[in-house]
């Protein structure tokens, strides 16, 4: 069956593989019907190449008219020199090629089956270029019905209203990371996100919602005051909050949230370490610590917060500690009596208890109330992090050497904000985050990060992220941290620059099959709609043993 004949805009008029090609438009084409991020298709001889438009210019044939051109209401003269002394052109970087066993004029309906290859060439001289149509979206980017993928919608291309979706089984494969200064709305991607992965069920998620927006309700960013909806009234059963403060979770009317309690006694002399600039710890001070734990193992601090003067000195003289590191130690450590959710010991569990709810299938968001202070937030990530992440290394193991279905511990993906705060250079190598954002998949486990200073995270991890959600950046170091071990980076530079302020986003990465820029998913009752799920219920040993099956042969 034939498609309706499709004019082209221009034709290619050179290029290279690694800088792009250069495209003349044609006189009835209008330069300013071509934006930055455009989504183009150029039929070569032999393959069909699909392209991201990164620049957009105005040529001429002959200098000599600039030295007298022609007014700019003079539309005679004006349309004497359109098309062959004055034209428009186009840079557009290839990103991926269809090759075809036959010529076809752009067009035709293709009968045989797509097969997307990484760029290799370029087209040759004169290869038409055109707008793209809705079946080359769907070719590249599939649909959410696909049944081989686990495809979902993140947003609509720029002038186009069609889905372009992303793989959620590959991008829980690996961390990825959502970019953008503040206001450009990297918490509703986040939502958007974290809302598709739990409808999808690609993994189950442990949020630290840091400002307590991401579990029941937050303020819309539009110019009327409105409320939008968390993921607990989205997926009021496969959602479970925790609060750090029970008082402030209860003046906001959220209900069925648990309390979450942490004690002196599970805090490790690492997770000190990476609170140290916080509590303004020393060198010193953390040896002595090391000297303190050796002696009165778990308890140490509680121990420690109890000791006067003459017992420092005394336990000075016997383990040789130095008196003065310890006594500052002792102070500054008084701060986390402070905390709410700090006790000196803690009967139950409650990161064994989360850790039993995300195997079985639910998803944890931790807010943090009026303890969202940058202590808080590292202290408290960092100490349940750990823990879970050793609990996922044994039950990653296990299932290497049993090979059971049923041993397979379900992706894990972590959400933390304020990200390089933890993946700063200095001390990404002292932090789980550091290890789990390097290992990638191995353990099942991968981060989420959400972020306005890329700049800030380690060149190492940010060459780990597998996909890219970059919404508008300003700063020079922060858009070439994006950029960081990519290819072809030049390009998409000038397409990032020229992002609006909100609700557009470069889409980038492992999940996609090519960049592409977005208009993201508006987060409204429309959404609501199409993503809750009233119907979801507990499932089986069986049902989890076949939904591992399908996972399983996705990703392995």
């Amino acid at each position: 069956m034939k498609q309706d004949k499709i004019q082209p805009l221009g034709s290619v008029i050179q290029g290279s593989l690694r800088e792009g090609l250069e495209v003349r438009l044609y006189p009835d084409i209008s330069v300013e019907d071509m934006r930055v991020g455009k989504f183009l298709v150029v039929q070569g001889t032999r393959s069909r190449f699909f392209c991201l438009l990164t620049d957009v210019s105005l040529g001429a044939s002959n200098p000599r008219i600039f030295t007298h051109p022609p007014d700019y209401d003079d539309s005679f003269w004006i349309d004497i020199l359109a098309g062959s002394d004055t034209y428009g052109t186009i840079e557009i970087a290839p990103m991926l090629m269809l090759s075809l066993t036959n010529k076809e004029e752009y067009g035709n309906k293709i009968d045989t089956e797509l097969q997307l290859l990484p760029v290799k060439t370029i087209p040759s001289h004169f290869s038409p270029v055109y707008e793209s149509t809705e079946e080359d979206f769907r070719s590249v980017f599939g649909g959410e019905n696909d049944p081989y993928k686990c495809n979902f919608a993140i947003g609509q291309p720029l002038d186009m209203d069609v889905p372009v979706c992303m793989d959620l089984a590959r991008f829980v494969e690996r961390s990825n990371g959502i970019f953008g200064k503040s206001g450009t709305g990297k918490s509703f991607l986040t939502r958007l996100l974290i809302s598709g992965i739990i409808r999808k069920e690609a993994a189950v998620n442990l949020m630290f919602d840091m400002h307590s927006e991401y579990g029941w309700a937050a303020v819309s960013e539009g110019k009327k005051f409105s409320m939008v909806k968390g993921l607990k009234q989205l997926f009021p059963k496969r959602v479970e909050i925790y609060t750090l403060d029970a008082e402030s979770t209860n003046r906001r009317g959220v209900t069925s949230a648990h309390e979450l309690y942490l004690s002196y006694d599970q805090i490790q002399i690492e997770d000190l370490r990476l609170i140290g600039r916080e509590l303004n710890l020393s060198e010193a001070s953390l040896d002595n610590a090391n000297i303190l734990a050796s002696e009165y193992g778990k308890h140490w601090i509680s121990r420690l917060l109890e000791m006067t003067n003459e017992d420092i000195q005394m336990f000075c003289n016997e383990k040789q500690g130095h008196q003065g590191s310890i006594m500052a130690l002792q102070r500054k450590l008084k701060r986390l009596e402070d905390l709410k959710y700090l006790k000196p010991t803690c009967n139950h569990n409650y990161i064994h208890e989360i850790l039993n709810l995300l195997d079985g299938g639910k998803h944890i968001v931790i807010e943090f109330g009026s303890q969202g202070n940058m202590l808080s937030y590292m202290l408290v990530t960092n100490m349940i992090t750990r823990r879970i992440h050793t609990a996922y290394v044994k039950k990653a193991e296990k299932f290497l050497q049993t090979q059971q279905l049923l041993d397979r511990p379900r992706p894990l993906v972590i959400t933390i904000e304020e990200a390089h705060r933890f993946l700063d250079s200095k001390i990404v190598h002292q932090t789980i985050f550091g290890t789990i954002a390097r290992e990638m998949r191995k353990y099942f486990v991968t981060l989420l990060i959400v972020d306005q200073r890329p700049s800030g995270i380690d060149n190492e991890v940010m060459s780990q992220v597998g996909t890219r959600i970059t919404c508008l950046l300003n700063d020079e170091k922060d858009i070439d941290a994006i950029f960081t071990g990519v290819s072809g980076a030049s390009g998409l530079r000038s397409v990032l620059a020229k992002l609006d302020s909100k609700q557009q986003a470069l889409v980038l990465g492992h999940a996609v099959p090519m960049p592409v820029v977005v208009r993201t998913r508006a987060y409204d009752e429309n959404f609501y709609k199409e993503i809750e799920d009233t119907d979801w219920r507990e499932k089986s040993d069986q049902e989890v043993a076949d939904q591992a099956k399908i996972v399983r042969s996705e990703i392995f």
